[in-house]
């Protein structure tokens, strides 16, 4: 059911998306009219949460029941009592699915107001409550204690510090003040905690604000799948590359009992440290970050370096996972992308150049003659509606 409007694009962007999408194969097997009419359904959905949370339980240091059994007790506090099932996935046995309680129509809208900017507009669907830095602007009046309507600023018009607006906004539910309009926008740059507690949300979704932070990681279905597919296992060397925050590296590194060793590039430092921090967190040590530019991960000299770093020689791995940057139009909830064409369509042209270094990589084991698998191993996800990006 479509209680937002679609996902806010720029012209030309939505123009270049649609022309990827009502391509000559779709066209020829469903017409043109019912073609578009599908893009349109996915601008739609694409605005609105999943129908379920999913969470990956970090099976190195715990039982699925075990922190089933916890995160029922956590999820009673979280909705006062209220009854709302924990499922484990058929297919993915460590992934716990939480259905999303909504859209709840009945939520009465208060006079007081306070307007985020459509990122924090789509964690607010996902289960968080807003943060200082998310809040664009507070009625007037705004005191500690209020309860006030959170609004979502999908065309980012509004003013920082506005005591009011009219322009386009999104109803996200309501909430409690934690601090003032003169806290929030006092300037004061230690200001990072949860300025408005939710507390009617249009979708209900549990929090996941360091429930259970070494037994769970919040991640988004489609990613949880990956690792599954890459079919990592015990013993094995992986490389994973664009790897932060370390959702995947992780759960590689699970899935093979902690056992061989996971290499994690990416090229940002402070990136790397998260890599690091979750590595920590979820208690595996067989993975190794590094910060390193993946477009230069193939060594040329093809001298072998004893300490194992980047750059790496030719078939040094026996699988590896590309998780190359995209516009990541494919996430949802996603109100609003500002990007303009040239940014969307920047992306392609990095993968292959990953693409291409990975090939040559390889792997250095193979699976036998008689297995359709009979070669490398390289999964590729990707979370872009983009065609070009997944070609």
């Amino acid at each position: 059911m479509s209680v937002f409007p679609k996902i806010s694009l720029r012209h030309e962007v939505e123009k270049y998306l649609k022309e990827g999408f009502v391509n000559k194969e779709v066209v020829s097997a469903f017409g043109k009219q019912e073609a578009e009419r599908k893009f349109e359904t996915l601008l739609n959905r694409l605005s609105h949460p999943p129908s379920f949370t999913t969470v990956r339980v970090n099976t190195h240091l715990a039982s699925v029941q075990h922190v089933k059994d916890l995160l029922f007790d956590e999820l009673q506090k979280q909705f006062n009592g209220l009854n709302v099932p924990i499922l484990q996935h058929p297919d993915l046995q460590d992934v716990l699915l939480i259905p999303v309680i909504g859209p709840r129509k009945n939520i009465k809208k208060q006079h007081c107001e306070a307007i985020v900017g459509a990122q924090c507009g789509n964690a607010v669907l996902r289960g968080a409550h807003v943060y200082v830095p998310g809040i664009v602007s507070a009625s007037k009046f705004m005191k500690a204690g209020d309860v006030i309507s959170i609004y979502s600023d999908i065309k980012g018009k509004c003013k920082k510090g506005a005591k009011e607006f009219d322009g386009t906004k999104v109803f996200l539910g309501n909430g409690i003040s934690e601090l003032s309009r003169k806290e929030i926008f006092s300037g004061v740059p230690e200001l990072k905690g949860i300025g408005i507690r939710m507390t009617e949300p249009i979708y209900l979704s549990p929090s996941f604000d360091n429930v259970l932070p070494s037994y769970l990681f919040l991640q988004n279905l489609p990613s949880a799948v990956v690792a599954h597919v890459l079919d990592p296992q015990p013993g094995e060397k992986i490389l994973d590359l664009c790897a932060a925050p370390g959702g995947k590296t992780t759960h590689i590194a699970a899935l093979m009992h902690d056992q061989g060793e996971v290499i994690a590039l990416d090229k940002i430092s402070k990136k790397v440290e998260k890599i690091k921090q979750n590595a920590l967190l979820l208690g595996l040590n067989s993975i190794k970050a590094f910060c390193f530019d993946g477009t230069k991960a193939l060594k040329l000299d093809m001298v072998k370096d004893a300490e194992g770093k980047p750059p790496f020689l030719p078939d040094s791995f026996d699988r590896i996972l590309l998780d190359a940057p995209c516009s990541g139009m494919g996430q949802r909830p996603n109100m609003a992308c500002s990007w303009t064409l040239k940014e969307v369509t920047s992306y392609p042209p990095l993968q292959r150049k990953l693409f291409t270094v990975e090939q040559k990589q390889g792997a250095s084991r193979r699976m036998p003659s008689s297995s359709p698998l009979a070669a490398s191993f390289l999964t590729f996800p990707d979370c872009s509606t983009d065609s070009q990006s997944n070609k």
